[in-house]
């Protein structure tokens, strides 16, 4: 490894190349993709569809400003695209991943309001969410780790408290939580307030934790009623991995703006979407926000590929089969482990809670780093997992997160599920 790079972690395997749910290093090892990166590559690695269609767009024309151009495309893209989103008639933004397409979705949220005459600026968020690492991004999430050294710098949004069943206040669990939840978020409303973003199913900051039903029609009625814009956060659940195009879809509801990233390339390409509704970018006009790398005809080209595939190999309906069995698997070797607290998700998008003990719920201390300790352990054998810290107080807390490519085999599935399994019990 260069000594030049500012690496991210130290003492890395350099990686020689990937097919399917299978990456190897330049040792020959290889290594089962149980989290698909940061569960990013939908539709596996080497797919050479894809890689053709960056290079054909590349050799065309590789870079062009927004401001400057359309591009065929970016127009063919958004034309493939829009019959999936949970929209009568989006609009498309394209940007760099999903921390700009947060960005941007914060930004149409406060144009849309100063372009009605209201001076609404307050962005609420959820407790322990994460919604990206720039600077807008971090402040509407709710990871104390990720914040506490920044924290001078954010301070503009609020937090309201998140559904995660595992753990949940609610003074009558399990009964009506959606509702408590979202009275909780009515209450902090005022004629401040502009937005409220929040993942349909919490991704990795909280574990696949998937709200009790009553929940997202509770809180989508009260934005409604309040005139406040419903931001779906779907960077981590979009593009088919909770067995849905997008995982708002499994409670009907239809927000005002929703972001997405990591599947709309996934992976091939840095790719990240804002979308709204028709009525919202016709009433907010000119638009004062932009990045240089916005609406990129290959980014494009590689979101149309991606799209394709996904198309051609019904993917979206494998993740909701796949994501079955997976569950199942988890169940069946850790459902009675000591240290296995919680195993919850949806379709291919699925987490382990690990707990000190299981009748208290307690969380092992942070500096016993049992997360990074198992991650490692399912490395040696040959598995690669994602995986979160902090979950249960904002410190504590450890989570085990399998997001595969979607494209993943029954057999691969039990594989999945066996060595995770063994490097739990070896740590």
């Amino acid at each position: 490894m260069s000594r030049h790079v500012f690496t991210r972690s130290p003492g890395l395997p350099r990686v020689a190349g990937g097919t399917g749910v299978e990456v190897f290093d330049v040792d020959g090892r290889r290594y089962l993709d149980g989290s698909g990166g940061a569960v990013v590559t939908s539709i596996g690695h080497g797919v050479p569809e894809v890689a053709y269609a960056i290079a054909e767009q590349s050799r065309r024309i590789a870079y062009v400003h927004g401001t400057a151009f359309a591009s065929k495309a970016l127009d063919d893209y958004a034309d493939a695209l829009a019959p999936l989103l949970p929209f009568d008639d989006p609009r498309i933004y394209p940007v760099s991943g999903g921390s700009e397409a947060v960005e941007t979705a914060l930004k149409m949220a406060r144009a849309y309001h100063l372009a009605r005459g209201e001076d609404r600026h307050v962005i609420i968020g959820r407790q322990g969410a994460y919604h990206g690492n720039s600077r807008g991004a971090l402040d509407v999430s709710g990871r104390a780790a990720l914040r506490d050294p920044y924290r001078p710098w954010l301070g503009a949004a609020w937090h309201t408290s998140s559904p995660y069943e595992y753990r949940c206040p609610a003074p009558n669990h399990p009964n009506a939580c959606g509702a408590w939840h979202a009275t909780r978020l009515d209450r902090m409303i005022t004629e401040d307030v502009a937005a409220f973003i929040a993942e349909p199913v919490a991704g990795a900051a909280l574990g696949a934790c998937v709200p009790p039903d009553d929940y997202w029609p509770a809180v989508a009625e009260i934005c409604r009623q309040r005139g406040v814009l419903l931001i779906a956060d779907e960077v981590m659940t979009g593009f088919g991995r909770t067995g849905r195009w997008f995982a708002c879809e499994h409670w009907g509801i239809r927000p005002d703006i929703l972001v997405t990233a990591k599947g709309a390339a996934a992976g091939y390409w840095p790719l990240g979407l804002a979308v709204c509704t028709a009525e919202i970018r016709d009433t907010i006009g000119t638009f004062v926000h932009g990045f240089t790398y916005s609406h990129h005809p290959v980014g494009a080209a590689a979101g149309l590929a991606v799209l394709n595939v996904m198309r051609e190999r019904h993917l979206t309906a494998a993740a909701e089969q796949r994501g079955r069995e997976l569950a199942k698997a988890l169940h069946d070797r850790l459902a009675d482990h000591p240290a296995v607290g919680d195993i919850r998700g949806m379709g291919l998008l699925q987490a382990v809670e690990l707990v000190a003990d299981r009748d208290t719920k307690q969380p092992f201390a942070r500096d016993a780093r049992i997360a990074e300790r198992v991650v490692a352990a399912a490395k040696e054998v040959g598995l690669l997992v994602y995986h979160s810290t902090g979950c249960a107080d904002g410190r504590n807390g450890d989570l085990l997160l399998f997001g595969p490519p979607l494209v993943i085999t029954d057999t691969q599935v039990a594989e999945l599920a066996d060595k995770a399994a063994a490097a739990i019990r070896s740590i």
